[in-house]
């Protein structure tokens, strides 16, 4: 394997990431929101990944191991809002309740953790791949 491949799959892997993070951080940012353009509170947002191969060759008996990942979507969680007693709040119904997005901010610092732990550990990659190149270059002096 070339270190070009390499290359692409740690940065699959880190462009994957910060969509996650993207996404994570807008969850946060709308944590109270309770009316969009769309109507309704705001609804929660995951990030839909999957594998592919890549699109440069590998030969060799580890031609269908090899995947990176790509960012195949970002889809709304249809879960229930969380419904709160608030009878001042302006989007609240006659018994005075309203509706509130679905996000759980445990849930969201844990992906956000999860997504930047994943970052750290591609770059980590991407750097030792980098520090071999250099390396074999070197061995040519």
């Amino acid at each position: 394997m070339d270190y070009s491949m390499s290359f692409k799959i740690c940065g699959a892997g880190m462009a994957a990431s910060r969509a996650k993070m993207d996404v994570v951080a807008s969850n946060l940012a709308n944590v109270e929101t309770t009316r969009t353009p769309e109507g309704g509170p705001y609804k929660r947002k995951s990030v839909v990944l999957s594998s592919e191969t890549p699109k440069d060759g590998f030969d060799g008996a580890l031609k269908d191991a090899l995947r990176t990942v790509k960012v195949d979507n970002i889809a709304e969680d249809n879960t229930g809002f969380k419904t709160i007693y608030n009878p001042g709040h302006p989007d609240a119904d006659e018994k005075g309740m309203v509706n509130m997005p679905n996000v759980n901010l445990v849930t969201e610092m844990a992906d956000m953790i999860i997504a930047a732990r994943s970052f750290e550990a591609c770059a980590t990659a991407y750097d030792a791949t980098k520090n071999m190149a250099l390396r074999t270059l070197e061995l040519g002096k």
